[in-house]
């Protein structure tokens, strides 16, 4: 054993105070005979620490007083010390205090002044943090919102430009070696190649025989030539292409869809037309084929018992060109599929030879001992067959084999050359099948007209949820002759029965069966279907009315005129007071009827609709254009009686009177028309006709008046500024007129521009860009006023400030395509034109005067399809515009020929445009006045250039 002492017995450490280390002092106790000891003095501690730190050699400390070998004093310790002392065991002054209700409530108080000053702070401080964030935000962007503008640009990215994007290819450094060693194998070329390949750049400048020049190049300083000729020509078919596409996604016609919906794909014909399709063997690169020979291999061992991997693997060699190994491979195939009716029908197409198909015959026969019950085998089997004995022979043995089999029973019929046979067997058929609604039909149609009936009569009962066997015995009465009450009679039966049987069709089905009706001759049937099923499943509540002029619309889209005239027909026996439908039912009859059906149905229309201006005046338009005048002042006449003091009606009266001569009879209607229904229109036309009749004072006598009374009608003001400005001759007065027109109508387009065409004329340039000015503040988007703008500086010769203003106009105005054909045309190069073009018609959708502004461009380059292209495009998005059609006869005058010009005349006649900048200015002439639609585009053709 050890003889050191255990802890207990030794004696303490010289200057040892129990419990120091820990800041134990002295105390006193109640069990404490007298007072306790006292703890060591300061001295004493220190000297004790200072003992332990040299015995440890370490400085000597500085706690209780001590000072630090830093050579701070006690007075910072001291300041130390009372920073770190705690607040629960305080010393000094609060060590003797005593804590009670009134301190507790003091620190209630301090702590919710404190809370409500951190509250104040709180929303300077969330700010100034906020600032801070965005400060620091702005300075490091994420790389997500670096890229934030160009993730917002991808919206844009149409579908074909999505598939332009090329693939990324292999990144991954597999066949980096590869190309490594490819590009380590050098090869001597000749110098023949490398002349050739130096000559193949080239581009000869010289003047053909024609006068042409036939390209430019340029050589450069490593002895290559640029060819700009080749650069300008790939450019201008890019710009193309986007200009097709542009067009194709805007929708120049009401048949495109409006924003990338435009597709030249048949959605009903495309699988059809995949299958038409033909690979050729050289099509297919060698190792694709072998690639897959063993895929199609693969599938074939794993399992053989799967039809279609035969018969991939089978025409797989064929595409090969492998004949011989595609037919061993089906006939493997029928062998681990005798039950497969693809497998072996494959097999017989590789086998047929186009002579006697022996062998496709005895496959076909072991194809039928596996498959007895197979019709498309038998139809198959039939098909290979020379001679009409044998298709039938196989047809009776696949009817014995198969009874059921409606198809079959057709193939047989049809397969009879007497109609006596035919009949017996579709009696036999409809026997083992009655429940087959084409046989019964085949059947009554082979029957005489006597025993049809009888025949569809058991068809109904066999099959009573048929509606094909009603419309047939309606088609069968129409064709026997009987009045049109018997067909609907008939169909009215079969409507009810149908719906007992809960086998009504739906109303667009049915539209659908008249449709079929109508295109095979029977009329009257198509108007019984349509009379008898067109409300069904329509409540009074809805809205009825527009719902079948609705589906009037797609008949009429689809040819089938017949069908819509018996839904307008429905429509307006139900809707007798509806102008809307007699409207419809009337442009209807105007555009693919007679001109009897058409005035029968005005007649008809202006009986149920007799307040209905806009009916008689269709009705008068009608009889007047036909040359009946007299009908059309009695029809004038009745629309009086029924609508009193009605300024269309008026007007109307007035312009046949005037049309025809009678210029004291409508200068009477007018005067008559302005007591008793005087409106700023009927003075406008009272105006306008005494200006046409070059009756000036008159005219300026009933514009003076007629401005006492509409002082806010800004066409009387321009009305009197131009009687003023063109035909006194006083501009100072038209000045005063326009410039007061603009003051009291200040919204009006127009008076603006007339007002600044009269100081240009004038030849104060300043005062015009005054005028100007003061019309784009009072109308600051309005685009024909920025254009007007523009073309005042360039027809100044000024383009530096027509550039400017045309920039200022397209900020404000983005969507203006007046301002853009402005800058196209005007403002920018020959070159531009095309870029410019296209960036127009992706901000300005379906305008019509861009179209035509393309069509111009490619009709200045020569590309006369182009142009024509995008003329039809520009009279479709909008008939109404009479520049689009002066600008396409223009065109054709030069490049086309006389039916297409004739056909644009007329259907320009029929558009009857009201609008167009020169068109209007030429139509509203009066000069021009009494002119034909015909003369107007001719006169306009001659203005335009």
């Amino acid at each position: 054993m050890s003889g050191r002492k255990d802890f207990l017995s030794q004696p303490a450490p010289e200057n040892y105070v129990a419990g120091l280390g820990r800041g134990a002092t002295g105390f006193t106790t109640r069990s404490d005979l007298g007072p306790a000891r006292e703890g060591p003095s300061e001295e004493q501690i220190k000297e004790a620490l200072a003992k332990r730190a040299a015995a440890l050699g370490q400085a000597p400390p500085t706690a209780y007083g001590a000072k630090a070998a830093t050579g701070k004093d006690d007075q910072d310790d001291d300041d130390d010390d009372g920073r770190y002392a705690d607040p629960d065991n305080e010393e000094g002054l609060f060590a003797t205090g005593t804590y009670d209700r009134d301190d507790e409530e003091a620190d209630r108080i301090y702590a919710a002044v404190d809370e409500k000053m951190d509250r104040r702070r709180k929303i300077r401080r969330e700010a100034r943090e906020a600032k801070e964030r965005e400060e620091y935000e702005r300075n490091n962007p994420k790389i997500q919102q670096q890229f934030a503008d160009l993730k917002r640009a991808l919206g844009t990215v149409s579908d074909d430009e999505w598939a332009s994007i090329p693939d990324v290819g292999d990144l991954t450094g597999k066949n980096r070696r590869q190309k490594q060693n490819l590009r380590q194998r050098f090869y001597a070329v000749p110098d023949s190649v490398i002349a050739g390949a130096r000559d193949s750049t080239q581009f000869d400048t010289s003047i053909s025989a024609d006068g042409n020049s036939t390209g430019g190049s340029v050589e450069n300083s490593d002895g290559t030539v640029t060819n700009f000729a080749d650069i300008g020509a790939a450019q201008n078919k890019v710009l193309q292409v986007r200009l097709d596409q542009a067009a194709a996604q805007g929708g120049g016609s009401g048949t495109e869809s409006v924003a990338g919906t435009a597709t030249n794909i048949d959605p009903k014909g495309y699988l059809t037309s995949l299958t038409k399709s033909e690979i050729k063997a050289g099509e297919i690169p060698v190792g694709d084929i072998k690639r897959a020979r063993v895929l199609l291999e693969s599938v074939i061992k794993t399992n053989p018992k799967h039809g279609p991997g035969w018969i991939a693997s089978a025409r797989l060699e064929e595409v090969a060109g492998k004949s011989v190994a595609a037919r061993n491979v089906i006939a493997r195939g029928c062998e681990f599929c005798p039950k497969s009716e693809d497998v072996w029908l494959e097999a017989i197409r590789l086998n047929k030879n186009g002579v006697d198909n022996h062998n496709a015959k005895i496959i076909a026969a072991n194809a039928i001992k596996n498959n007895d019950r197979s019709v498309r085998l038998w139809i198959e089997a039939m098909t290979l067959e020379n001679d009409q004995r044998s298709k039938k022979r196989v047809l009776r043995q696949a009817l014995d084999a198969v009874p059921q089999s409606v198809a079959l029973w057709k193939e047989a019929v049809n397969l009879e050359e007497d109609p006596a046979d035919a009949k017996l067997m579709l009696a036999k058929a409809t026997e083992l099948i009655p429940l087959s609604v084409e046989l019964w039909l085949a059947l009554a149609r082979l029957e005489t007209p006597e025993n049809a009936p009888v025949v569809l009569n058991k068809a109904r009962k066999a099959v009573p949820t048929s509606h094909e066997i009603w419309i047939a015995a309606a088609r069968l009465q129409e064709q026997l002759g009987n009045p049109n009450n018997m067909v609907g009679k008939l169909m009215e039966r079969g409507v009810t029965a149908l719906a007992k049987e809960s086998a009504m069709l739906k109303r667009e089905e049915w539209i659908g069966e008249a449709e079929k009706c109508e295109e095979e001759g029977a009329v009257l049937t198509c108007g019984a279907i349509i009379r008898e099923t067109l409300g069904w499943g329509l409540d009074e509540d809805d809205d009825r009315a527009a719902t079948w002029m609705n589906d009037a619309k797609d008949p009429i889209m689809r040819g089938r005129y017949e069908t819509a005239r018996a839904i307008y027909a429905y429509a307006i026996r139900v809707f007798v007071t509806k102008r809307e439908i007699w409207l419809a039912a009337a442009d209807l009859e105007r555009n693919h009827g007679t001109k009897e059906q058409l005035w029968n149905l005005l007649e008809k229309a202006v009986e149920a609709c007799p307040h209905s201006e806009q009916l008689w005046m269709q009705l008068a338009k009608e009889k007047w254009q036909s040359g009946s005048i007299d009908d059309a002042r009695r029809v004038l006449g009745r629309a009086f009686v029924q609508n009193p003091n009605n300024e269309d009606i008026w007007l109307a009266a007035v312009k046949l009177e005037a049309d025809n001569g009678q210029v004291d009879a409508a200068r009477g209607l007018l005067a008559e028309a302005r007591a008793k229904a005087g409106t700023d229109r009927v003075w406008i036309k009272s105006v306008a006709f005494e200006r046409q009749q070059r009756d000036t004072d008159a005219a300026l006598d009933l514009v003076t008046q007629a401005l006492q009374l509409y002082p806010k009608a800004a066409k009387l003001w321009m009305m009197k500024g131009q009687i003023y400005q063109h035909e006194l001759h006083k501009f100072p007065q038209a000045r005063e007129a326009y410039m007061t027109g603009t003051r009291a109508c200040p919204t009006s387009v127009p008076l603006w521009l007339l007002a600044a065409r009269l100081e240009e004329q004038a030849g104060a340039l300043v005062k015009a860009r005054s005028v100007l000015d003061r019309a784009r503040l009072a109308l600051p988007k309005d685009g024909t006023l920025w254009t007007e703008s523009v073309r005042l500086e360039r027809r100044a010769g000024n383009l530096p400030a027509a550039n400017n203003i045309m920039a200022q106009a397209l900020q404000e105005c983005p969507l203006s395509g007046m301002l853009w054909t402005e800058k196209i045309m005007h403002l920018e190069a020959r070159t531009q034109r095309k870029p410019r073009s296209l960036e127009a018609i992706r901000k300005v959708d379906n305008d019509p005067g861009l179209f035509v502004t393309v069509a111009r461009i490619f009709w200045a380059e020569r590309r006369l399809d182009k142009a024509a292209t995008w003329f039809e495009k520009a009279v479709l998005a909008d008939a109404d515009q009479g520049d689009s059609w002066a600008w396409y006869f223009k065109f054709l005058l030069q490049h086309g020929e006389d039916d297409k010009r004739e056909d644009v005349v007329s259907k320009c006649v029929l558009s009857e445009p009201k609008h167009g900048e020169v068109w209007q200015e030429v139509a509203k002439d009066p000069a021009n006045a009494g002119k034909s639609t015909e003369e107007i585009l001719k006169m306009v053709v001659a203005r335009l250039e």
